[in-house]
């Protein structure tokens, strides 16, 4: 490992499961930077002259992100980005894998989702985490912070689950769940929030001594 590489820390994870969170104490305490939705603004902005060109009439693909949109506002406690349209996922996934990976070379950083941990399989200074839960407490968590039911909260969380394993499945060949693709994986379930940060950043320290 090359010293003067930067620290990159992927955190994947199952909504409900505190990912937001935890990357943010974690970077905080690391004093390196946290990136979630910037990857989509910056796509945006890539994508404005895409945009433009984008066929009406595809519905599906358009539905499927302003849905992945709200689901990861959610995740990140972010503002909603501007109504958008998206030509295909493929587009999408390639534009957001050149954002992740400047962001990698330029410095440190704790990076949410967007199959970081796929896209930096050859970043020589990486550590990839999986947060994951049972549904019983992800459904209490969503249901404490948005008001949902019980009801409403299990089937964001099941809608998310199938939406998010299709997606990385599509673009990394992989189970989203194969725990062999990270490498620490935590039931925040079981650990919760502070606990969870603790973990990281032993291991970060661990890897590093």
């Amino acid at each position: 490992m090359k010293a003067s590489t930067p620290l990159i820390i992927t955190i994947s994870r199952q909504l409900g499961c505190g990912g937001a969170a935890i990357g943010q104490q974690v970077a905080e305490k690391l004093n390196i930077r946290y990136v979630d939705r910037e990857i989509i603004s910056r796509a945006a902005q890539r994508l404005s002259v895409v945009e433009k060109e984008i066929d009406e009439k595809d519905e599906k693909i358009q539905s499927f992100w302003k849905s992945f949109f709200q689901l990861n506002a959610l995740a990140s406690d972010a503002p909603l980005p501007p109504d958008m349209r998206i030509t295909t996922t493929g587009e999408i996934f390639k534009v957001e894998s050149d954002i992740i990976q400047h962001i990698a070379r330029e410095q440190a950083a704790v990076i949410i989702g967007r199959c970081g941990y796929y896209i930096l399989k050859d970043h020589p200074n990486v550590i990839t985490v999986y947060l994951h839960a049972d549904k019983a407490y992800r459904v209490d968590r969503i249901a404490r912070q948005t008001g949902m039911t019980d009801k409403e909260a299990l089937e964001m969380i099941e809608k998310n689950d199938k939406e998010r394993g299709n997606y990385i499945e599509t673009f990394t060949g992989s189970k989203w769940h194969d725990a062999r693709q990270f490498d620490l994986c935590i039931d925040t379930g079981k650990t919760g929030v502070d606990n969870a940060v603790e973990l990281i950043l032993n291991y970060v320290i661990m890897v590093h001594s």
